[in-house]
């Protein structure tokens, strides 16, 4: 199965963050999350504070198939952290997945991956992302994933399913979740 690390930093979005956890952890991924900060306690836009798996400064040069950059506010922290942007720059040296959804591809254009590709991401960050598809929800584009924010959260997560498992146990999910 594959893995995937999940960068929380304080003010993430939950549900952006939540929701693809969940639905990778119930297809079987490894998922790993964590703390961009010191601790492994990370507090949400909303208050909600999740205990991280543990701190990316901890992992250390480990690799992951995918690396996930949940939107919100904390967007802000994963920008201004150099460690972020050499991770993504060597995930995608390495031809490995990268997902971010809502303000999290700006993390991903200030490391020059966005220059023609297609991608998707919150209207808030519009005006910085010149080549935005702000129609779609969500947009699949070779190894990289992007949605466009909160309200799409649960396509987002069914796509990293789709991709990194399998379009079978992504219907398999959304089955088992519908209401």
């Amino acid at each position: 199965m594959p893995s995937i690390l999940a960068i929380l930093a304080t003010g993430f979005e939950e549900i952006e963050a939540l929701t693809p956890i969940d639905l990778l952890r119930r297809a079987g991924v490894e998922v790993v999350t964590a703390a961009l900060g010191d601790g492994i306690h990370v507090t949400g836009r909303s208050g909600v504070t999740l205990h991280a798996d543990t701190t990316l400064a901890a992992l250390g040069e480990r690799e992951f198939d995918c690396v996930f950059l949940p939107g919100g506010p904390g967007v802000t922290h994963l920008r201004a952290d150099p460690r972020v942007r050499a991770l993504v720059l060597r995930q995608h040296a390495a031809a490995r997945w990268l997902a971010a959804i809502c303000a999290a591809p700006t993390v991903l254009h200030d490391a020059g991956l966005l220059t023609g590709r297609r991608y998707t991401a919150h209207f808030s960050v519009a005006a910085e992302l010149p080549a935005i598809l702000s129609t779609e929800r969500t947009v699949a584009d070779g190894r990289l994933l992007t949605g466009r924010g909160a309200g799409t959260s649960l396509e987002f997560a069914l796509l990293l399913v789709t991709s990194l498992v399998s379009p079978e146990k992504s219907r398999e999910i959304a089955a088992s979740i519908a209401a």
